[in-house]
C-alpha cells in the first residue's frame, strides 16, 4: 500500500529533475544552441506562439544561430520577440532569415549565470524536499489509520529518503556540469 506513495513520490521527483534540466538548457553558456530560443514567444496573429513552432532554428557556427521562419511575413514579429526576450541577443534580419550572433561571455556575466544556476538548483531541491515531506505525511497517516504496520512505515520512510537523496545527488551533478560549461572559456 505504501509502495504507491513511494512510486508517486519518485515519479514527481523525476519530473522535477526534468524541469530543472530544461531550465538549465535555456541558460546560455556562450555557445550557440538552438534550445536557447525555446522559451521565446512570438505574438503571431494575436496569440503567443513558441518561436520553435514558427520555423527552424539551427547553429551553423559555434557562435551563430540561424532562424529560418516559414511565414516570411512574420519575420519582423519574430525579430521583435527575440529583442524583447531576456536573452540579450541583437538579431539581424536580411529579409529571409534572422541571424543571431552569440556574444562571448564576460567573467562578470559568467558569475551571474552560475548564481542563476545555483538559484534554480535550490528551487528544484526545495521542490524535491516538499515531495518527500508530502510522501512522509501520507505514509504516517496510513500507519495511524492502521493501513500499514510500524515496520512498513520505517521501510517506507527509508525508501522515500533514499529516493530524495538520489534525486538531490542527480540535481547537484547536473548543476555542477552546467557551472563547468559556463565557466569554460
Amino acid at each position: 500500500m505504501y509502495r504507491e506513495v513511494i512510486d508517486a513520490a519518485k515519479d514527481k521527483m523525476h519530473k522535477t529533475i526534468h524541469v530543472f534540466q530544461s531550465e538549465l538548457r535555456s541558460i546560455r553558456a556562450g555557445r550557440a544552441n538552438p534550445q536557447l530560443l525555446e522559451r521565446v514567444m512570438v505574438d503571431y496573429y494575436g496569440s503567443p506562439t513558441p518561436l520553435t513552432q514558427m520555423g527552424n532554428v539551427s547553429a551553423p557556427e559555434p557562435r551563430m544561430l540561424l532562424v529560418n521562419v516559414w511565414d516570411q511575413s512574420a519575420l519582423p514579429l519574430v525579430e521583435k520577440a527575440i529583442q524583447k526576450s531576456d536573452l540579450g541577443f541583437n538579431p539581424s534580419n536580411d529579409g529571409k532569415v534572422i541571424r543571431l550572433v552569440v556574444p562571448e561571455l564576460t567573467e562578470e556575466r559568467r558569475k551571474e549565470l552560475t548564481k542563476l544556476v545555483g538559484k534554480t538548483l535550490e528551487e528544484a531541491k526545495v521542490a524535491i524536499r516538499s515531495i518527500r515531506r508530502d510522501a512522509m505525511e501520507h505514509v504516517k497517516k496510513q500507519e495511524k489509520a492502521s493501513e500499514i504496520t510500524e515496520d512498513d512505515l520505517t521501510v517506507a520512510e527509508k525508501k522515500i529518503q533514499e529516493a530524495t537523496d538520489e534525486a538531490i545527488k542527480e540535481l547537484d551533478e547536473l548543476a555542477a556540469a552546467k557551472d563547468k560549461e559556463i565557466m569554460e572559456v
